[in-house]
């Protein structure tokens, strides 16, 4: 099933590509729903809040600026937004405990790995606009995700 190339090719330039290297860490590598963003830098405490409460089908994306230092999600709140409902997090830094990562009913994309747990500070920015190159990523968008890469619809693209 080639879910993302057949939306490029349907929807053209306004199924925006995400221009980052991302590798699937989850154990579902086609996913997708509605963007919920969440800015932070080394820090999972906002992190683990939202995994933590009901995600409707939901694909958090994480702005974590790249950094592979301490990882923002590991097995302890993927586990929480399976059990919450969540679709995916697509997270530009790193996740940790990747065996158990790819056991798990839910898509998982990351820049990277590491064993060090993230700050618990609860700095953070949620619902905010992203960017990534010259994709923006905003509340509500459609994402799409799979082998392929992951594509962005904008919330007023979107059909129901």
């Amino acid at each position: 099933m080639n879910i993302t190339a057949d939306i490029s090719d349907e929807r053209g330039d306004a199924a925006q590509v995400v221009p980052l290297v991302l590798r699937d860490y989850g154990g579902r590598i086609a996913f997708g729903g509605p963007a919920r963003t969440l800015r932070c830098d080394g820090d999972n405490a906002l992190l683990a809040g939202l995994l933590s409460a009901p995600g409707e089908g939901a694909v958090l994306v994480v702005d974590g600026g790249g950094r592979l230092d301490a990882a923002l999600m590991g097995d302890v709140f993927a586990s929480a937004a399976v059990e919450n409902g969540w679709s995916g997090v697509i997270i530009h830094g790193a996740v940790r405990d990747a065996a158990v990562l790819a056991e798990l009913p839910l898509g998982v994309k990351a820049t990277g790995t590491c064993p060090r747990r993230g700050a618990k500070a609860g700095t953070g920015q949620v619902g905010v606009d992203l960017v990534f190159g010259d994709v923006r990523v905003v509340d509500g968008d459609r994402i799409h995700a799979d082998a392929d890469g992951v594509l962005v619809i904008a919330a007023e693209g979107v059909i129901q």
